[in-house]
């Protein structure tokens, strides 16, 4: 997920052999040292919403095909503590702090998805965050967190209920599209007081960047 070209060869080929019904973006990382891809990206941008955004714009025109089609996108409640920043979507102008970082990409995941919903009518939208969840990423890529809360994360069942709920439930399409859901429930993107809302114009250079950096990966 951190290939852009590789995506776009997948995801083309994936088209020509298969229908799809319900894409899940849950692959991500959250790397805690700035690290380059071979193609020059910060791996966790790349990974978490530039491979996102690839792969979904890619297999929309195979969902638009289907009957109830959905795309759920597995964020993370450390979202709620970032707001969009369209001047340095690599972190590279600043000292990198890798779980800030995941929770910036978590935030334009979010984004995504709501932008999505207002342009894709035929798709039904949402994100969620799982809960902390006893996960071997969470082990390795936030030891110290791992250690204090080790007794009190939930399960990979229990975080991968809502998922599951809003892939196949009648009921998960009764919700608006493009919202962001916790143990089954839309629920806020943004915490009490918190200034985290971005203007509508830094969405959309959220948006041209990605189509632009999409575009420069599209196979000839």
């Amino acid at each position: 997920m951190s290939d852009p070209k590789g995506i776009w060869e997948f995801a083309e080929q994936f088209k020509k052999e298969h229908r799809l019904n319900v894409l899940i973006n849950n692959a991500g990382c959250m790397v805690n040292k700035r690290e380059l891809t071979g193609d020059g990206l910060e791996k966790n941008f790349a990974t978490n919403t530039l491979g996102t955004y690839i792969l979904t714009t890619v297999l929309l025109p195979l969902l638009e095909r289907e009957d109830d089609p959905r795309v759920i996108t597995v964020s993370s409640g450390g979202m709620l503590v970032q707001k969009l920043n369209v001047s340095d979507l690599q972190s590279g102008d600043v000292a990198f702090d890798g779980t800030m970082v995941y929770a910036q990409n978590k935030r334009q995941q979010v984004i995504l998805t709501e932008r999505w919903a207002s342009v894709h009518p035929r798709v039904h939208f949402s994100s969620m965050h799982p809960g902390w969840a006893d996960t071997p990423a969470v082990r390795t890529s936030m030891p110290d967190f791992y250690e204090k809360m080790k007794n009190r994360l939930r399960t990979e069942a229990q975080g991968a209920d809502t998922v599951v709920w809003l892939a196949v439930s009648p009921a998960a399409c009764k919700q608006a599209s493009g919202q962001f859901f916790q143990d089954r429930l839309p629920v806020s993107t943004h915490l009490p007081l918190a200034q985290t809302k971005a203007s509508p114009g830094d969405e959309e250079k959220l948006m041209q960047a990605l189509e632009e950096l999409s575009q420069q990966f599209k196979p000839r």
